[in-house]
């Protein structure tokens, strides 16, 4: 896939993470979007702060790259405590967890990313934890084996998942608090660009931000994704500013189209007309299709394919819209000569 478009981040590299982590906003004051979260999470911090108790567990869902470990981290900043990272299918025996958890200062956050991929036994083992801050271990083996249970100093677990359909209904009936976090307007991803030009020291029209923003798929990852590598054109093919012409020279080689729309979004749209005559289509035929796995296609590219009005979920599968068919220029009934 379009690396630039890869709004989970796994593809970057080392150098692209730190400037990644530049990028990221620190305070809530510095966060944009997510008005109705933010506001809520502002007062159950401040709320917290003042009786001196850990926050109650937090759970982000939502698409990939909105927010959710940036917001973890400024919980962390706002309670002023520290924050200890780790996810879902690192811990895979208990033993893994204890060690993270019996290492956590009092009100300390635990950030477990990807957490509806914890296996069982880890989660069970979590739901103690979570609701009395205890934990059992067991010592020595073999018919010495005993439990022998710990306190924990009360602490905080922000869980991050982009499968919240996933999540057991007790690991879920643990989270005191629940945000769901939403795409960005082009708006509000305009003003992140601007900010983050101004971060990276790169200067940036106006008109060239409403651009890339407008190509980001609603997603702050892949507009800073967008920026760095647009800076790179501007630096080797321009004077170093970001203009509109610069922006869309460099939109054009990375194959985004105006719907912030890639190679593969385009793939899986063309294959469903052209193979399935429209739909519908289970998920794994058209992961099988275009050689992608379906946990990649119903995480990465179907979420924003569907809230753009270019898929249908129905109970036989998926069915791409008229807009597709308007968006690729083609007639329902089109042959496959036709397509390409």
């Amino acid at each position: 896939m379009n690396e630039n478009l890869d709004p989970t981040g796994e593809n970057l590299s080392p150098q692209e993470l730190d400037i990644e982590k530049q990028l990221r906003p620190l305070s809530f004051e510095d966060f944009t979007g997510q008005d109705q979260a933010l506001e809520n999470l502002q007062i159950f911090v401040q709320a917290a702060n003042q009786r001196g108790e850990a926050l109650d567990h937090t759970l982000f869902h939502g698409p990939p790259g909105l927010g959710k470990t940036t917001l973890a981290h400024i919980l962390a900043n706002e309670l002023d405590v520290n924050i200890r990272v780790t996810s879902g299918p690192v811990l895979d025996k208990p033993g893994d967890l204890a060690g993270l958890l019996t290492n956590l200062d009092e009100r300390d956050v635990l950030f477990i990313d990807e957490i509806h991929r914890l296996s069982p036994i880890v989660e069970e083992y979590l739901y103690s934890a979570m609701e009395d801050y205890k934990i059992d271990i067991m010592i020595e083996s073999g018919p010495n084996a005993r439990s022998v249970q710990i306190n924990l100093n009360p602490f905080t677990l922000v869980g991050a998942t982009t499968r919240s359909g996933l999540l057991t209904a007790p690991m879920r009936a643990r989270f005191g608090i629940s945000s769901r976090l939403q795409y960005y307007s082009t708006e509000l991803l305009t003003t992140i660009i601007q900010r983050s030009a101004s971060i990276l020291n790169v200067p940036i029209a106006m008109e060239a931000a409403i651009e890339i923003a407008g190509r980001s798929r609603g997603t702050p990852r892949i507009a800073n994704a967008l920026l760095r590598r647009i800076r790179d054109f501007a630096q080797i093919k321009g004077n170093g500013k970001i203009d509109i012409e610069i922006a869309r020279f460099g939109l054009n080689a990375l194959n985004v189209d105006a719907f912030g729309l890639d190679e593969m979004d385009n793939k899986i749209l063309s294959t469903i007309i052209e193979k399935f005559k429209g739909g519908p289509v289970g998920i794994t035929t058209i992961a099988t299709a275009v050689s992608e796995s379906p946990e990649t296609i119903e995480e990465v590219y179907e979420p924003f394919l569907i809230q753009q009005g270019f898929i249908m979920r129905t109970p036989r599968g998926r069915e791409v819209t008229e807009a597709a068919y308007k968006h690729l220029g083609k007639n329902r009934g089109s042959t496959q000569s036709e397509l390409f």
